[in-house]
């Protein structure tokens, strides 16, 4: 007897197969596949628009304004619920398809899952070239989505039906793999898409994925115990991958059982309470003065779920002690082995759990632990000085904005950032106050990921307050999600700083040299020099007509009153404050490696390489 099978087109197929994927961790199973993120054209209405429309049922639909967009919303989504549920985003042929490139290389970067159905040309040829179609002259195979393959974790073109059933299947293998997620790309032919094939009936039956949690290795753990004990002076960095595993309560019970200080990267801050004695705050070059002083003499720095970027190493300068050491707890071994560390690969929770269990009664010496915790005082000082605004008639600081904020959301309320100048104010000030509440992209610090990263995370927590943080520059590169916010009636908060400018590329720019130039929003005189008047742009007025509540702070009594009223609002609300420039900023704690140009004929350009030969001559290589 033949094997029952199910007459369908390749994209009903699809969407019928992503219908019956569930992920499972814990014993906790979640539908994978949570919705499709759209914008149609030629190269998918009729097949996957089709498919979604006669499957409404099964698989809710999110209309978008801009491809790069859907994939932010998607990540967000995906990052607030632990990685265990994903959106997929399908667009058009031609620049529906390549406009999916950032959006993927942030994924695939901050290993975030979000799956990829872009149409392709026809595999059949039949039409050939097609309208948007690259064609390239020896290579016939070749399509503007091969532009996705070194930006995704799996890459396929399925340019036959059956080809789906395999490609189907590892695709979710690695959406829901730990160690390899990131964007997953599936191709697909418009003219595949509509073909007709008989499909097994397995290929819909439900089907769970377990996301595993491999336990350390009994050596390497040893070996890391072994570490610990004999470290003085050892210091903890927290990365995202504490939030992924769900391992935030693991790492504060290994912390209270041992004493050894916490230190966190952008996507590890909040895996401990700000207010937790252990906890130091950010590290690195936007990192807490207390952490940087401590990384500086650290004689072991254990890293867990992190990638050590740049920023956390200050670009090699910051862990100083000639014999300082690594140890690293990472799900994956190319992460793990950085910095010539003793390694420990694993899951997190797991990894955590075993070493507090290992370590039982091993704790730091008390006077390392008085230190740390002055440190952790003194900075506290350093915040309330930055966050506070003695004057409520005042047009406030950035940083007062940020303490405005503070007083105003809850424990739950998630915050959104990404780029500009507020990621290093929010990385040295913000107050964390539980695992979700920082939401910071800064793998790829992507201007305009804000607003919508606020959608998606907004669909995964319904009833929680979300907000992003967003100034001018970052504003005016990707605003449209705000369209898809009001009619999916998300009602985010959106927090609109206008500083008329690039403040952090223009504070960058100025101290290496460039003096800045091309970082201002002013108007330009005939001479090519500014003229020093803000441009006439009302971005206030903007969000209004995209169908957004708007209300402005001129002050910091104003401002407090509306992000009250913002957080209390049930549809999308639009607070929007100009800047004082700040009277003190707060200094950068550690370096950050930006080349300055070796000769030049400008006095700024020759004085800011002195300076970076300075810095660069304490770059170490960790062996």
């Amino acid at each position: 007897m033949s094997a029952a099978t199910r007459r369908l087109t390749t994209a009903q197929a699809l969407v019928r197969f992503l219908a019956a994927q569930y992920a499972e961790r814990d014993g906790v199973r979640h539908r994978l596949i949570t919705g499709t993120w759209g914008i149609f054209g030629h190269g998918n209405v009729a097949g996957l628009g089709q498919a979604l429309v006669e499957y409404a049922d099964v698989m809710p639909y999110h209309q978008g304004r801009s491809e790069q967009a859907m994939v932010h919303a998607a990540v967000g989504h995906a990052r607030q619920l632990n990685r265990l549920r994903v959106q997929a985003v399908t667009t058009s042929i031609g620049p529906g398809a390549t406009n999916l490139v950032t959006g993927a290389a942030l994924a695939t970067v901050n290993r975030l899952p979000v799956l990829l159905l872009p149409g392709d040309y026809f595999a059949s040829h039949a039409a050939d070239p097609l309208l948007q179609q690259l064609e390239h002259p020896v290579e016939a195979d070749v399509s503007v989505n091969d532009a996705l393959r070194p930006v995704s974790r799996y890459f396929d073109r399925v340019t036959r039906p059956e080809a789906l059933v395999a490609s189907a299947l590892k695709a979710v293998r690695v959406l829901t793999d730990p160690a390899e997620t990131g964007a997953v790309t599936l191709a697909l032919p418009q003219d595949v898409q509509s073909e007709a094939h008989d499909w097994p009936e397995e290929f819909f039956a439900d089907r769970v994925w377990h996301v595993r949690r491999p336990a350390p290795d009994p050596e390497e753990l040893a070996e890391a115990v072994r570490a610990v004990r004999a470290a003085e002076r050892p210091l903890i960095v927290a990365g995202g991958g504490v939030h992924h595993s769900e391992a935030e309560q693991a790492l504060k019970a290994l912390v209270d059982a041992t004493g050894i200080p916490v230190a966190s990267t952008q996507a590890g801050k909040g895996a401990l309470r700000h207010d937790h004695p252990a906890d130091l705050g950010g590290i690195g070059h936007t990192g807490t003065a207390v952490s940087d002083e401590l990384a500086r003499t650290a004689d072991l720095v254990i890293g867990v779920g992190t990638r050590y970027s740049d920023f956390t190493t200050a670009s090699g300068t910051l862990f100083q002690r000639p014999d300082v050491r690594f140890l690293n707890l990472n799900i994956t071994a190319f992460d793990a082995h950085k910095l010539a560390a003793r390694t420990l690969v694993c899951d997190a929770r797991s990894g955590l759990t075993a070493l507090a269990e290992a370590l039982s009664g091993h704790r730091v010496d008390a006077a390392y632990e008085a230190e740390y915790r002055a440190g952790k005082a003194r900075w506290e000082e350093t915040v309330r000085a930055a966050l506070r605004a003695d004057d409520d008639g005042a047009v406030p600081t950035q940083t007062q904005v940020l303490g405005a904020l503070d007083a105003v959301v809850g424990d739950e309320d998630v915050v959104i950032n990404a780029a500009g100048s507020l990621p290093g104010d929010l990385h040295k000030l913000w107050r964390a106050r539980s695992p979700r509440q920082y939401h910071l992209e800064y793998g790829y610090s992507c201007m305009g990921y804000e607003i919508p990263a606020a959608l998606g995370v907004q669909q995964a927590a319904p009833d929680t307050p979300v907000w992003a943080l967003v100034g001018d520059g970052t504003y005016l590169m990707n605003p449209t999600e705000i369209v898809t916010a009001v009619q999916e009636n998300l009602p985010v908060k959106l927090v609109l700083v206008q500083n008329h400018g690039y403040a952090s590329i223009g504070g960058l720019s100025e101290s290496v040299g460039a003096e800045r130039f091309g970082t201002d929003y002013r108007h330009r005189a005939a001479d090519g020099s500014f003229t020093g008047a803000p441009l006439p742009v009302d971005l206030a007025a903007n969000a209004a007509s995209l169908g957004m509540d708007v209300l402005r702070a001129k002050t910091v009594r104003e401002l407090r009153e509306a992000l009250v009223a913002a957080r209390a609002a049930t549809r999308p609300t639009c607070v929007y404050v100009e800047t004082a420039p700040p009277s003190a900023a707060l200094p950068a704690e550690a370096w950050w490696d930006v080349p300055v140009a070796e000769v030049s004929a400008r006095e700024a350009a020759t004085a800011a390489r002195t300076a970076y030969e300075r810095s660069v001559a304490d770059r170490r290589h960790h062996l």
